[in-house]
Order: structure tokens, then sequence, then C-alpha cells
């Protein structure tokens, strides 16, 4: 018999479910064998002890169980919102990112009074002040988004014009082939913003 197959039956063997030749095998090679033998004392010094525990043991008393629970920490109660936003992760992170949205847009809108002119032919337009002149011998390609000022179109603009609380003029001469969007509402200029982000973020 070799040292594995003997440990395996050494719990066997303790518990008296081996047969006798199993038993008088075992016991021969603990005899020729003196680390099996070491290992079976304290198996059977464990053993021994677990059932001096198990059997002479005093009974608890019946409130044991209700005193060590009394003991344990309380779970905290979750609130009810906590447990909708971890079970809509999607609609939590897309309603914050509408209330984010929501508060820095109308925080630029009622904050920031400076001409900002966004063209692809920035050059072609004449600015004075806070106006800005398409003249009537100049055709601009492309859109042209005008904040916090006056937009005067003499010439020809092929391409969307915006108009962000501010005022257009166009002349008789002027020709816009695009559409002309005129914002002069928080609301409506919240709605730009957001639409042209998304309009960048889908371009990119």
């Amino acid at each position: 018999m070799d040292c594995k197959l003997a440990v395996s039956l050494m719990h066997d063997y303790l518990d008296n479910d081996l047969s006798n030749p199993q038993q008088l095998e075992l016991q021969k090679h603990l005899l020729d064998c003196a680390d099996c033998r070491n290992y079976f004392e304290k198996l059977e010094h464990t053993d021994m002890l677990l059932f001096s525990l198990t059997h002479h043991a005093t009974k608890p008393s019946d409130d044991l169980t209700d005193r060590i629970m009394g003991m344990l920490p309380q779970p905290k109660t979750q609130k009810v919102w906590v447990k909708w936003v971890r079970n809509h992760p999607a609609l939590t992170a897309a309603a914050m990112f509408l209330v984010v949205m929501l508060f820095s847009t109308i925080s630029f809108w009622s904050q920031d009074n400076q001409l900002v002119v966004k063209s692809d032919e920035f050059e072609k337009l004449v600015i004075e002040g806070d106006t800005v002149i398409i003249p009537p011998d100049q055709i601009i390609t492309g859109d042209i988004t005008v904040e916090n000022g006056k937009a005067k179109v003499y010439g020809q603009v092929n391409g969307n014009l915006t108009v962000i609380d501010g005022e257009l003029f166009q002349a008789s001469t002027a020709h816009i082939a695009g559409q002309v969007k005129d914002i002069d509402r928080a609301m409506d200029w919240i709605w730009y913003k957001i639409s042209t982000l998304f309009t960048d973020v889908a371009y990119r």
C-alpha cells in the first residue's frame, strides 16, 4: 500500500467503515511508514477532540440565538430612489446628462454677452462692433452663426444663417439658400445647443 492510498483510508478507518483486510493492510503500512503514522495520530487526536466537543458540551440556552441576532448590526434600509437608480442605470445616466446640459446651457445663455461668429469663410465678413455684415459683393459658402450680435445680409449665403440672442436684417439684395433661424428665447437656445452637440458628436 502506498502513502496516498493509506491517507485516503484513514478517515474510513476511524469511522469503522473499512473491511477487515483493509484494516490489516492499513495497520501494517502504519507500522512501516513513520510519516503516515504521525499523520494518523494527529488525525485521530482531532477526531477525538471533535467527538468530545459534540457529545459533552453543555446545551446552549434557548434564547442564545435571539441574543446573538440582537447584537448583530441591523441592515440599513435602502431608500426607494437608490433602488430605482441601481435598477435603471441607463435612464439615470441619461437624466443626469440632460440635467447637466440644461444647467450649463442656461448658465452660458445668461452670462455670455460676447459676440461669437462662426463661419468657414470668416475673412469675407465685415464686423463692426456687435454687427456682422455680409457685403453685397460677397458669396458665403457654408453655414453662419452669430451669437449676441446683429447680422446684416446684403450678399449671398449658400447655407444656413442662425442668429442667437440678436437681430437679423436682410436687404433686398440678400439671398440665403438655406434655413434662417432667429433664436432669442432661452429654451430655443438650449435646444439649439443640445442639437448642435449631438450633430457634432455624430459626425466625429
